[in-house]
Formats: structure tokens, C-alpha cells, sequence
């Protein structure tokens, strides 16, 4: 079995995705091993105490980032997490962070990187005019939202959009990509190679031809 550790901020949509997605049996092996949060009253985990599962805050305001990192970092390891999923986690991992799970932390992003990082990605988006948005789910590594992309689901920017109405659609795509991004990954099936994910036929072990996002 592996075993998942949450990381949120706030409401954990993209948390309560991926448990349903557990749930209907669409993460086979997998399981959430514990839910943390910087945000001692976030509603993500109130969520995870509904669903019963282990969840807790280790509050980050007012201590120095190295010290909250490490308690993190103990936390998950206590847990033995494998695979460390952000989800509204509104915190820049650090260097250190980083190195306890080398290309075992995921994060999704309301773009279709390289476009449009940092934070409120989805106006960034709709502001500059541009006609297509989407999300990326990728590896993350110590730059703000730079890692290799493992997938991305685009969305069409309608000309009778606001900022929020694209919002929500991305968001929607955001609940299906995630998922499917950690059962990529927890398959086993694919290879780095420079900054890209490549899938691998599971028949062959060779790199599969679908050219797919």
C-alpha cells in the first residue's frame, strides 16, 4: 500500500478529490496516511476528521521556515508517507523539504505551466487575454511552480467568462487531474528524461507512443 501525505491551507477541494477518488477504488493501492496543515482552523481538516482520518495542524505563524519544515518533515515521516501531495498547501517548500522526498512531492497548479505562476494564476490568465487555460500537475522541485509537469488538462476560455466562472472550470479539471496524476506516478511507469515525464508501456517497458498531456 502506498501511502499518501496531504498538505493544505484551507478548504482542501483538491484533498477531498483525491480521497473520493481512493474511495471509488481509481487510486488502487493507495491510501491517505495523514492530513497536515499550517493553518490550525483550516476547513481541509475538519474534512479529513469527518472522513476519519489522521489529520492535525503544525502551525507555521511566528516560527522561523527551517523549524516548521522539520516538524513537517517528522510528521510525514512518522506516518511513513511515500508520496507527499500539495493541495492548497500556501507555503514554498524548502530546499530541505525538498531533499527528504526527492521527486516524491506532487502539486497542482491553475495554469498550464509555464504560463501563468505564482499565486492567482487563473486571473493572470483570463487578465492577459489568453484563450486557452487549464491546470498542471507536476513534481515539485525548488523553484515556485517549475517542476517537470506529469500532466495538464486545458479549458477553453469563453469570450462571456469572468475571472471566476474560469476559476471554477479549471477547478473542476484540477478534482479529475490530480488523481490521475498520482496513479501515474504511483505506477511506476515512466521515466524523466531531462524536464520531461514520459509514460512507459506497462507491456514493454518502452516509452509509450500516445502523445498525450
Amino acid at each position: 500500500m502506498q501511502r499518501l501525505g496531504i498538505l493544505l491551507s484551507g478548504r482542501g477541494s483538491n484533498f477531498l478529490a483525491i480521497a473520493k477518488a481512493i474511495g471509488e477504488q481509481r487510486l488502487p493501492g493507495a491510501e491517505i496516511a495523514i492530513v497536515l496543515s499550517n493553518v490550525e482552523d483550516a476547513a481541509g481538516l475538519a474534512a479529513a476528521h469527518a472522513l476519519q482520518l489522521p489529520a492535525s495542524a503544525v502551525p507555521s505563524v511566528g516560527r522561523k521556515r527551517a523549524e516548521h519544515d522539520a516538524e513537517m518533515i517528522a510528521r510525514l515521516q512518522q506516518h511513513k508517507v511515500d508520496i507527499v501531495c500539495l493541495a492548497g498547501y500556501m507555503r514554498i517548500i524548502s530546499p530541505a523539504f525538498i531533499a527528504a522526498f526527492p521527486n516524491r512531492i506532487l502539486n497542482v497548479h491553475p495554469s498550464l505551466l509555464p504560463a501563468f505562476p505564482g499565486l492567482d494564476a487563473q486571473r493572470q490568465a483570463f487578465d492577459y487575454g489568453a484563450k486557452l487555460a487549464g491546470c498542471s500537475v507536476h513534481f515539485v522541485d525548488e523553484a515556485v511552480d517549475h517542476g517537470v509537469i506529469i500532466l495538464q488538462k486545458a479549458v477553453p476560455v469563453n469570450d462571456d467568462d469572468t475571472a471566476e466562472t474560469l476559476s471554477a472550470r479549471i477547478l473542476e479539471q484540477e478534482h479529475l487531474a490530480y488523481p490521475e496524476a498520482i496513479a501515474r506516478v504511483l505506477s511506476g511507469q515512466y521515466v524523466i528524461q531531462g524536464r520531461r515525464y514520459v509514460r512507459l508501456s506497462p507491456q514493454d517497458g518502452q516509452p509509450s507512443a500516445i502523445g498525450e498531456k
